[in-house]
């Protein structure tokens, strides 16, 4: 006897005059051999509605199945764990609401602190975002980094809490990888990274210090509020529930540049900045 069902996003369908293909997770479709098995039987397993006997050719497309990783005995939506519901979020409101709202729809528990903006150049301390015991803490900004705004919070990982965060420069936004553990990339490592991928660093350096002129505001719309809440949840979610990494780069060494003009989203892998070794003195 077997029961197991589908994994989320695989899906079976009968094609007239063709039997059965798969459409895959990435959206492909794949032919099914099935012989001489019974398919009644096969899409009754394959749907976790019942329980079946498995003859031979039954259990050969169901070792394919699972051999192809289309198969799980898993939940669908793991629960979030309780010790891991209670997540700190700072930051500007037009990002901190939707990402409660999302939060608290997957189970955890979020507590919204006092509105840290872009404009706020006063550096937290490690001791106020450790404050209440949070498993998690996220920062959001509508607006560049300021110099060591982040610096403590990059510390929270070496005390066993979580660490994620997104900002906006202009129409492009960065969430960047969630710290869960020491050695996880860090907001001063993206700092890093960001300055040594362009030829035009000293600019870059020089945006993130301000004073910029602008003319009229970037207004971060409510669809472009809700994509960036929506993948800084998912993120979380995955880390609270032990949720494997689907597709594309890992959750843990990814950014992510979502442009705000056309909500699109691209991947850039990253790593952590090893630590550089200090300069000799000389002897005088």
């Amino acid at each position: 006897m077997f029961r197991s069902r589908l994994v989320p996003g695989v899906e079976v369908v009968t094609v007239p005059g063709r039997g059965l293909a798969v459409r895959t997770a990435d959206g492909e479709f794949l032919s099914v051999r099935t012989q001489d098995a019974d398919q009644g039987s096969l899409l009754s397993l394959l749907s976790g509605a019942a329980v079946v006997p498995l003859d031979d050719e039954v259990d050969r497309v169901v070792k394919a199945f699972e051999q192809a990783g289309y198969l799980t005995d898993e939940p669908q939506h793991a629960e979030w764990p309780a010790a891991r519901r209670d997540v700190r979020l700072l930051g500007d409101p037009a990002l901190t609401e939707p990402l409660a709202a999302h939060l608290a729809a997957l189970g955890a528990e979020p507590r919204t602190a006092p509105a840290v903006t872009a404009s706020d150049t006063s550096p937290g301390e490690i001791e106020d975002l450790l404050d209440g015991d949070p498993a998690a803490v996220v920062w959001c900004l509508d607006g560049p980094v300021p110099d060591g705004l982040w610096e403590a919070a990059d510390r929270l990982p070496e005390h066993g809490v979580a660490w994620l965060r997104c900002h906006r420069e202009g129409w492009q936004a960065y969430v960047e990888p969630l710290a869960a553990a020491p050695g996880d990339v860090t907001a001063a490592h993206i700092r890093a990274r960001r300055l040594a991928a362009t030829p035009a660093h000293r600019e870059l350096a020089a945006y993130w210090s301000g004073p910029r002129t602008s003319g009229a505001p970037v207004r971060l719309t409510v669809p472009a509020a809700a994509l960036l809440a929506a993948l800084l949840a998912d993120d979380l979610g995955r880390w609270a529930t032990g949720a494997p990494d689907t597709a594309g780069l890992p959750a843990r060494r990814r950014l992510r540049r979502v442009d705000l003009r056309t909500l699109t989203v691209t991947e850039h892998p990253v790593l952590p900045v090893p630590d550089v070794a200090p300069i000799p003195r000389k002897d005088r």
